[in-house]
């Protein structure tokens, strides 16, 4: 699922339980569209994306990167590992921000009412 900063959803992606979450990202983010106030075309690229290390990859980076993206995604363990041991042609750590990374969480109270609504779905019916 993608969110606004208010945790209201704005492209939802449902996948096998097994799929990567890396793999998806980007056919969830190409269904962003939020309807203008005035005249002109949907938008359909976010502010920022915030993620976890699920989707730290160069593949997904450099689609961000691409499309104008801005991101803060965690680099993964083997990853600085990979990047520390290629010495200078190693290239330069992702930029993160701390501060940033902790607003990743608000999706959750999304999931919790997704999860809300299916029990009262079921209550009715029973």
């Amino acid at each position: 699922m993608a969110c606004d900063g208010r945790g209201r959803p704005l492209a939802i992606l449902l996948t096998p339980g097994q799929r990567d979450d890396g793999i998806c990202a980007q056919p969830l983010l190409e269904r962003i569209r939020v309807p203008r106030a005035g005249l002109g075309r949907p938008r359909c690229r976010p502010d920022q994306v915030v993620a976890d290390k699920a989707y730290s990859s160069r593949g997904l980076r450099a689609y961000f990167r691409r499309r104008g993206i801005p991101h803060t995604i965690p680099e993964k363990t083997d990853q600085q590992r990979h990047r520390h041991n290629r010495g200078r042609h190693g290239g330069r750590p992702p930029a993160f921000d701390r501060q940033i990374y902790r607003r990743r969480n608000i999706v959750a109270s999304y999931e919790a009412a997704v999860s809300l609504a299916s029990f009262l779905l079921w209550a009715r019916s029973v």
